[in-house]
């Protein structure tokens, strides 16, 4: 395993401020510079605390602060590792799920919401339904092994599910098992500031900046089977599309 001490120098304990401060900024300067890239393991704690001739104590809460802030994350019973961002290509449609699978990550969600009720008046216009129709709200945050990834709100027709419950993990799965998952979809991104709720759930401090997703989803036969709104991080999640030019003439 690598000595990050002997990579990135020693702390400087006359300096004025928290060792563990100093340990953080270090660190962090590391993986912003690429020293350390992404899915990079780091040596224990207990390493790193001989590495640097400090506590155990001052290296987790230079290590919890990085983690907090997005830079690393905690694998159980793996380690600490450099986080890795998501690359979302624009042209492919597919899930969260399926995006972060791909990458040998763990895949779960904390739900805020998962009910079925009339549609609304905006849900309506959204999902080209009568009034009154049934739709399942579904509410949730997305998680990337144990790292707070995206905040994501679905409205789905209800003909499409058997039941809120029936959507685990991954909402595709659930709609391609009722022969309803889309094939084509239009979305809108745009950059926002999170609010303090949003920033609550997503552990990132309020007013960071953050990607608002809006995407409706379509079946083959033109209908609208999704209308999602989805809040990502900015700091773990990039946005790629291939771009070509078109015909001169």
């Amino acid at each position: 395993m690598i000595n990050l001490a002997a990579l990135l120098g020693a702390l400087d304990v006359g300096q004025r401020g928290s060792l563990y401060r100093q340990l953080q900024d270090m660190l962090r300067r590391a993986i912003g510079d690429g020293l350390l890239r992404p899915e990079q393991a780091l040596p224990a704690e207990r390493d790193l605390a001989n590495d640097f001739a400090v506590s155990r104590i001052t290296v987790r809460k230079a290590l919890d602060a990085l983690v907090a802030e997005g830079l690393l994350t905690r694998r159980q019973g793996a380690g600490t590792f450099v986080t890795g961002r998501v690359e979302k290509q624009l042209a492919k449609l597919s899930s969260f799920s399926e995006d972060i699978a791909a990458r040998g990550r763990v895949v779960r969600s904390e739900w805020l919401q998962r009910s079925q009720g009339p549609v609304s008046p905006d849900e309506a216009l959204a999902l080209g339904l009568s009034p009154g129709s049934p739709v399942y709200r579904l509410n949730r945050i997305r998680f990337s092994d144990d790292l707070p990834m995206a905040v994501e709100h679905a409205t789905i027709p209800g003909f499409a599910l058997d039941g809120a419950e029936s959507v685990r993990d991954s909402l595709y799965a659930a709609l391609e098992q009722r022969g309803y998952r889309p094939v084509r979809a239009l979305q809108r991104l745009r950059v926002i500031s999170f609010t303090a709720e949003e920033s609550s759930l997503l552990d990132v401090r309020p007013g960071a900046a953050g990607l608002l997703i809006e995407r409706r989803g379509f079946l083959d036969d033109g209908r609208v089977i999704e209308a999602t709104r989805s809040y990502y991080r900015g700091d773990t999640y990039d946005f790629v599309a291939e771009l070509t030019i078109g015909a001169v003439g």
